[in-house]
């Protein structure tokens, strides 16, 4: 067993991350157990010239260092004792028994052991997905590798809103400036993974339709005024982004919608009494709905639907 030495912080190497896993860690359970107790399980770090690089114990060497003690409790290695992707595994085997690993972290390891340490992704796919019970395929390995390309926010917004996998895909398909942009839209309408589909669906269509970047999307300042409103809940604001959304990407649609909602107006239906189209105009037929309270408002609302016939407007709203 390594001997136990007491490494100074200013002779570690704090922000060499070579052998580093970790993203947005919950550090709480982990400071209150070193001021309660101190240090339990000592770090291990590798000599590297006139410095120590961390392998194992980021966490509690920032958790330290946050505490101001000036001395790590620390099992040695030589320089050359072990090669670096040994030291990585090391690192990532004792994480995998005292941790779990969130996707981002998961992320990390995965584009390491491609990128850093040159590992073919075909022995990537069988010896190392398993380990964080992900299915060995090619797919999986490619979604957690973009992951791991993203922008520090983006990977953020995945962590916190638990994005899935199909949603993190739709992501990596966007160019850097794009996903920034596209963030300062959805993070304030704290979407689900269904409304941020169909966000990501709507503007990647309408930048193809209208050959645009999302930014110029987004920038627009209808959008921008939906956002800017402090009053509307993220529901209100989200219902009011997509309509904007649904007019760019079908403005025919919107002419359509449009041209009913005066029609309607002009009918001058009773209090109570409502008129819609199939939705987007799908289909045949209109549908009333009407409420009333007595016997005498039943007929009168019947008498005035009954004249609805009549009127051009009425017929032309069939015709659509």
């Amino acid at each position: 067993m390594k001997i136990i030495h007491k490494i100074p912080f200013q002779q570690i190497a704090l922000l060499d991350e070579t052998f580093s896993i970790n993203f947005m860690p919950d550090l709480q359970s982990l400071r209150s157990s070193i001021k309660a107790v101190g240090l339990i399980q000592p770090v291990l770090l590798r000599k590297k010239g006139d410095q120590y690089q961390i392998v194992c114990g980021f966490r509690r060497i920032s958790v330290l260092k946050e505490l101001e003690i000036r001395e790590v409790e620390s099992r040695v290695l030589g320089e050359s004792e072990r090669n670096e992707l040994e030291l990585f595994s090391i690192s990532l085997h004792e994480n995998l028994t005292s941790r779990g690993f969130n996707s981002v972290e998961k992320a990390i390891t995965l584009y390491k052991l491609v990128h850093h340490f040159q590992i073919e992704p075909s022995a990537v796919i069988q010896r190392y997905l398993p380990l964080f019970s992900l299915e060995p395929n090619e797919k999986i390995l490619g979604t957690y590798l973009s992951l791991a390309e993203m922008e520090d926010e983006a990977k953020r917004y995945v962590l916190k809103e638990e994005v899935s996998r199909s949603n993190i895909r739709r992501l990596a398909t966007l160019s850097s400036d794009d996903r920034r942009s596209l963030l300062s839209l959805i993070v304030p309408l704290k979407l689900g993974e269904n409304r941020l589909r169909e966000m990501l669906t709507l503007l990647d269509e309408i930048k193809r339709r209208e050959q645009v970047i999302i930014k110029e999307v987004i920038d627009r300042p209808e959008i921008q005024a939906i956002l800017a409103q402090k009053e509307f809940t993220p529901i209100q604001r989200t219902e009011r982004v997509k309509r904007v959304l649904m007019d760019l990407r079908y403005p025919k649609m919107r002419h359509m919608e449009e041209e009913f909602e005066k029609k309607r107006k002009e009918l001058n239906l009773p209090s109570g009494v409502s008129l819609h189209h199939p939705p987007y105009f799908e289909g045949n037929g209109l549908r009333i709905e009407f409420q009333f309270e007595s016997v005498d408002e039943y007929r009168a609302i019947l008498s005035s639907l009954s004249l609805l016939a009549d009127k051009e407007e009425f017929r032309e709203m069939i015709k659509v």
